[in-house]
């Protein structure tokens, strides 16, 4: 595949939840640096971007050769949206042809492969843009309810409590956005294609999906997500040792 997408890594200092996650250690380094290396292994990626206002994640970025965007402070509050940031870095950057890859800083634990994969539909469909969604497991859409303040329960669609399925094997499967990886053109991106006006119009018409299982993905929001990614990433690490 021909190297021509450009990364670009969002990582905002004062993120919400875990304080500090992108640059907190993770499987012994910043979580950040996963997706930076993620990012320079795939093959179809020519630069690889990082935009921060974290002078600590701006250092981390420098030392790994990443093209650095120091993002203003009106896209680095808690109702900036990924889409602005994306835009601003993309066109401080010079605009730059060919794909687009927008990756969290938060989301150390990836596939293997996952990104060129992105590349690769969005190029061979000719789509809009390509998201990877996660198998939803117990907390599927069919057993969540509404628990009213009286403490009785009633469904959250329907008439029907748990629309009348008790096992996990039977539920139809549903898949909800995982953050592994968002893969989009330039004119995505830039709302140039007349997309409806939302919060995902930056993902055009032709969205299309890859499925990734339970547990693919880690995105962290927690220090119960940290743990998690810390003795994974701890694991893969004494494997490849081996």
């Amino acid at each position: 595949m021909t190297q021509s997408a450009t990364a670009i890594i969002l990582a905002r200092g004062g993120s919400k939840g875990l304080p500090g996650k992108n640059h907190a250690l993770v499987g012994g380094q910043p979580c950040i640096q996963w997706t930076i290396d993620a990012a320079k292994l795939a093959s179809s990626v020519a630069q690889v971007v990082v935009s921060s206002d974290d002078p600590t994640i701006l250092e981390i970025a420098t030392s790994n050769n990443c093209v650095v965007v120091d993002r203003p402070n009106e896209l680095a509050h808690d109702t900036a949206t990924i889409d602005n940031a994306a835009r601003h870095a993309y066109e401080t950057i010079g605009s730059p042809q060919g794909p687009i890859l927008i990756l969290y800083a938060n989301v150390p634990v990836r596939p293997d492969g996952l990104l060129d994969d992105a590349i690769s539909l969005l190029i061979e469909t000719n789509c809009d843009s390509v998201q990877s969604y996660a198998r939803v497991g117990k907390h599927h859409p069919w057993w969540t309810v509404k628990l009213n303040d009286d403490g009785t329960v009633a469904p959250w669609e329907g008439d029907t409590l748990y629309h009348n399925c008790f096992r996990r094997q039977d539920l139809p499967v549903a898949s909800v956005p995982d953050g592994g990886v968002i893969a989009l053109t330039p004119e995505a991106l830039m709302c140039a294609l007349g997309a409806p006006d939302g919060p995902h119009a930056f993902l055009g018409n032709d969205r299309r999906g890859i499925q990734t299982i339970e547990g693919d993905v880690i995105d962290i929001d927690s220090r119960i997500d940290l743990l998690v990614a810390d003795a994974i990433l701890k694991e893969r690490v004494a494997h490849a040792h081996r």
